[in-house]
């Protein structure tokens, strides 16, 4: 079921001990309202925590169930603080299980941060990094399993801002001389005519801004997929001198290669090879 699991970002010690020993967390009604309409409400809480956490940031380590959700003000969350313009903001208030913590952590490879991540049950209790949570659609999740499966480390549903307008890049690949956008656009999306200035503007942004655009459609990916949609994004990254992981000689691919040969990435462990190589 979409939005079983809503993943909010946690960046205070102090909301974090609320979560902890008060067993509730706030989202703003306005944020729900912009983000979260389709996805709300949600059954189990999960925290991203940030790099204010030390050992435990930039990963998933707590989760709650939710038990029940009500609307409130804020001075009704904090009674102690002025009945100010602020106080009167309007908040939902996830009241919550005590919290669980996962067996094992899921990672942002890239530490990026996020703000919300609404999810399915199946894809938080079986992720191994932020990137297998996002649950946009059944085109993405097919090319990112094909995208882990040879290793190419892409950041899912990246959020750039050009000129006052935000975008969110389905795939973000970052290369030693460039940035790659791939995005997976199904029939319905080529079907609206209203799309294509919008596309079109959002294009020549990112283009602008150093991005290159590649797009695939429902035929692409459920079709072509090794024939085309593969190649295409390993040339376009070789093209650009590889995949900068952190520090490392970027990494070019070779998709004749057995998998098992290729040079470990930056963000494997060892175990983490084993993970691919099973999925």
């Amino acid at each position: 079921m979409r939005g079983e699991v809503l993943v909010a970002i946690i960046n205070d010690l102090l909301d974090m001990g609320i979560a902890r020993d008060q067993h509730w967390y706030r989202i703003p009604v306005q944020s729900v309202e912009n983000l979260l309409k389709d996805r709300w409400p949600p059954q189990w809480l999960a925290f991203y925590q940030t790099k204010v956490f030390g050992s435990e940031a930039h990963a998933v380590n707590y989760y709650a169930q939710v038990l029940a959700i009500r609307e409130v003000s804020r001075w009704q969350l904090f009674p102690n603080e002025p009945h100010d313009k602020k106080g009167q903001q309007r908040y939902y208030q996830l009241l919550l299980s005590p919290l669980r913590r996962l067996p094992r952590p899921i990672l942002s490879r890239r530490r990026r941060r996020i703000v919300f991540i609404p999810t399915t049950w199946q894809k938080f209790i079986n992720a191994a990094e932020i990137n297998d949570l996002y649950d946009e659609s059944p085109l993405e999740d097919r090319l990112w399993a094909e995208l882990k499966r040879l290793q190419i480390g892409a950041e899912r549903q990246e959020f750039i801002e050009v000129k006052d307008r935000k975008y969110a890049l389905d795939f973000a690949l970052y290369c030693a001389s460039g940035k790659i956008d791939v995005e997976t656009d199904g029939d319905t999306w080529h079907a609206d005519p209203e799309r294509i200035p919008l596309d079109n503007l959002r294009d020549n942004d990112l283009e602008t801004v150093g991005w290159r655009v590649l797009r695939f459609n429902t035929y692409h990916i459920q079709e072509t997929m090794a024939e085309y949609c593969l190649p295409t994004v390993v040339e376009n990254i070789n093209r650009l001198d590889g995949l900068d992981e952190g520090g490392l000689v970027p990494r070019k691919f070779d998709l004749d290669a057995p998998v098992g040969l290729r040079q470990m990435s930056l963000f494997e462990t060892k175990a983490e090879d084993d993970l691919y190589s099973m999925a």
